[in-house]
């Protein structure tokens, strides 16, 4: 059973994680200190009762303001996860914190205990450096710079703004350079002859000036100390030698032709029989399918494939891999395996549109051949420049929405260099392509379906025609099976409709059916189901309970269900790399 099983971590990755406690440690005290001081600034309660603490944790002054203290405990929570992640850049910034407590507590008092206790603090995470290597994206020192530059002078801007607003007195008698001073060290939490009166207005400031600096500081940090997002790269040897690991094993998988999307980057075992493509979105390092290559050589694939998400700080997971391909995941890096649905796959040789079964999708061809379609399925190869280039026209007017779905299981392109084998069937009314229908090679004997795109006004049935035309072709293409749309929980629908279902089963089957309002779920898999295919389940891995959440929000961003804003500069970049790896 696939479902749910757990396997050791490989030796090779255990002898890099001996000291598994260490990160987790200096992260558990570094959210301590963090839930402290917020606590104690938020709670006047809380913070005479942890006066006492500041004796033995650095982080909690008692001679500070409370606001500071919450700066200082929202910085301590930031670092935490950093650290917990192993981030080089985590550790740098939290010793320096620690050594600078070390030195505040000497000069000013001296306290001698928590000059000894940051000391200590700060001697122990040194000694295991080691243990903290995950390195970061060069490209984020300077973000994070370019933003700490840009939202300190707009929080130096509103700050002052406010100052003069809410009419300080004391901006009103001193000079322009001083109240920027004040505005400063109101970023900080501590308090300034702007806040020295006793009045709304003035609590007002102060507040407002706090939040601005916990604004500049938590989105500078969060940019340091983000997980580094590579650009995706193929070399043009890359796809040479995954091409020819496709020519001799791509039959193992269906979904192995989109491991050649150009959004992907790969990494290869030492043996460079087997590979692993993979994209990295929100801090996950995700893989689709199974991987490339000889069966024998995948756990030299998974363990480099590990070991780049170790050295990054990424969280490895998988998505829509095979149960066979589940299982070697589960057994060489101790992922789990969750059941998500069911790819539909046909026999084409065993296919007919006969029987009582079929008199629907019959009734609906036949009507929509009557109105006068005609359909014709085709090597790419065949197909002259000027019809691909009209077609390639009206598959983009024929999206629905801007953006392109799409990351296990579509190619994102039509008609590209070395495609030559994929399958094009279009259909044409009165000489106009109305629909078409586009499929991957799927080893020598199979296609796997990668578009399906219509003409909004055009005849209901359509879909289904194109469908059914690509059977009845296949064989003069030399395919014996066929690979359609993948649908997500069917196994929810069958078993929710069944006669003595649970409760249980029943609940869930309601609550897809209510997402499926939004989202095409029930409609894919009836559409599927109508073409009596056999169903073979598809699986995600992901490390541990609370990496689903995470994984689960990254496939969801890289099958483009949900976006978030990208900078100018990075959509050029990826259109740039895109351009260079793309083949003449």
């Amino acid at each position: 059973m696939v479902a749910g099983a757990r396997a050791a971590v490989p030796s090779g990755v255990k002898q890099q994680t001996d000291r598994a406690w260490a990160p987790r440690l200096a992260a558990g005290v570094s959210i301590l200190i963090g839930l402290l001081d917020i606590a104690a600034g938020v709670l006047p309660s809380v913070w005479h009762r942890l006066e006492g603490l500041a004796d033995f944790l650095p982080g909690a002054f008692t001679n500070a303001s409370r606001a500071g203290v919450v700066v200082a405990g929202v910085g301590f929570l930031l670092l935490a996860g950093a650290l917990a992640r192993r981030k080089r850049r985590a550790w740098q910034l939290t010793l320096g914190l620690l050594v600078g407590s070390a030195v505040l507590h000497l000069v000013e008092g001296p306290n001698w205990i928590l000059f000894g206790v940051s000391l200590a603090m700060a001697t122990v995470l040194a000694m295991l450096q080691r243990e903290f290597y995950a390195v970061g994206d060069p490209r984020t020192r300077w973000s994070s710079l370019g933003a700490f530059v840009a939202l300190g002078l707009v929080s130096l801007l509103v700050g002052s703004i406010l100052v003069y607003g809410l009419r300080a007195p004391a901006a009103r008698s001193e000079g322009l350079a001083k109240t920027f001073g004040w505005v400063v060290l109101g970023f900080f939490g501590i308090p300034t002859p702007l806040d020295a009166t006793d009045s709304a207005s003035s609590d007002s400031l102060y507040y407002g000036l706090l939040g601005l600096g916990l604004l500049t500081a938590g989105v500078t940090l969060f940019l340091l100390l983000r997980s580094p997002r590579p650009l995706p790269f193929l070399s043009a040897t890359d796809e040479e030698d995954m091409r020819r690991l496709l020519d001799r094993e791509g039959c193992r998988d269906s979904l192995g032709y989109f491991a050649l999307r150009r959004d992907k980057s790969v990494v290869w075992s030492s043996s460079r029989k087997s590979c692993i493509a993979y994209q990295v979105t929100s801090g996950v390092m995700l893989a689709s399918g199974d991987p490339l290559g000889d069966p024998e050589a995948w756990p030299g694939a998974i363990a480099a494939f590990l070991e780049e998400a170790r050295i990054h700080a990424w969280v490895p997971g998988v998505v829509a891999c095979s149960e066979t391909g589940a299982e070697v995941w589960c057994r060489e890096a101790g992922l789990e395996a969750l059941e998500i649905g069911d790819e539909a796959i046909v026999d084409v040789d065993g296919f007919t549109l006969e029987g009582r079964a079929m008199r629907n999708v019959r009734q609906m061809v036949n009507r929509v051949r009557r109105a006068g379609y005609v359909c014709e399925a085709r090597r790419l190869h065949e197909v002259p420049a000027e019809e691909l280039e009209e077609i390639r026209a009206k598959a983009d007017t024929w999206r629905v929405g801007d953006t392109e779905r799409g990351f296990s299981m579509a190619l994102g392109r039509i008609g590209d260099p070395g495609d030559e084998e994929c399958v094009l069937v279009a259909a044409r009314l009165d000489g106009e392509v109305r629909g078409l229908l586009s499929f991957v090679p799927w080893g020598r004997d199979g296609l796997s379906l990668d578009l399906m795109r219509r003409d909004q006004t055009a005849d209901p049935g359509l879909n289904e025609l194109l469908i059914i035309e690509a059977l009845e072709q296949a064989g003069r293409l030399g395919v014996r099976r066929m690979s359609l749309n993948f649908a997500v929980f069917r196994s929810a629908f069958e078993r929710g409709e069944r006669i003595g279902a649970g409760p249980l089963t029943r609940a869930w089957r309601r609550a897809l059916l209510f997402a499926s309002r939004f989202a095409q779920i029930e409609s894919l898999y009836r559409f599927n189901a109508k073409f009596r295919p056999v169903w073979e389940p598809r699986f995600i891995l992901y490390s541990a309970v609370l990496g689903l959440p995470r994984l689960t929000v990254a496939y969801l961003e890289a099958e483009a269900f949900i976006s978030r804003p990208r900078l100018t500069f990075w959509r050029a970049r990826v259109r740039r790399a895109a351009a260079a790896t793309r083949p003449a």
